[in-house]
């Protein structure tokens, strides 16, 4: 018995370590690309720029060098964007209130119905001074984690 994630080697077509590599027509031009899709996903990770072969006319055929060159491209690719998406997700920022300082955060939790976030406050032992919700477009800086700060903590407006 084969799952549709057996390992595949054709000349457009491999499947293997969690990965497919499809060699696809490039849509905007007489030539090639790929398409990294990892097992599980309905959609590439990556696409880019596929060789064409010998005949000009054709694309090069995947080979194992390619797969892995390619399925190490995608997983980085796809690590730094779950990087960014984090960065973006949990924020912080230190400032100094007082004579101490702290460490403002910012925390979203994306949802397509409810998005949420929530705003605190830790001082330098990592206990919680403050905790506010607030909207998930808040914009944390410099500037609005010490206005935060300096208002007492209290909900911004």
């Amino acid at each position: 018995m084969t799952d549709s994630f057996s390992k595949t080697q054709e000349p457009r077509l491999w499947r293997d370590d969690g990965w497919t590599a499809q060699v696809i027509k490039n849509e905007d031009d007489d030539g090639w690309a790929v398409a990294m899709t990892r097992d599980g996903q309905s959609e590439p990770a990556l696409v880019g720029p596929w060789t064409m072969g010998r005949d000009k006319k054709n694309p090069k055929p995947l080979d194992v060098n390619a797969f892995h060159t390619l399925v190490k491209t995608a997983a980085e690719f796809v690590r730094r964007s779950e990087q960014q998406l984090h960065a973006t997700l949990h924020q912080s920022i230190s400032v100094t209130h007082g004579v101490q300082r702290i460490a403002v955060c910012l925390d979203i939790t994306p949802d397509d119905d409810n998005p949420s976030a929530l705003l605190s406050a830790r001082d330098e032992g990592d206990e919680v001074l403050a905790q506010v919700r607030v909207p998930p477009n808040f914009k944390l800086n410099r500037a609005s984690a010490v206005a935060w700060a300096e208002g007492g903590f209290a909900r911004p407006a």
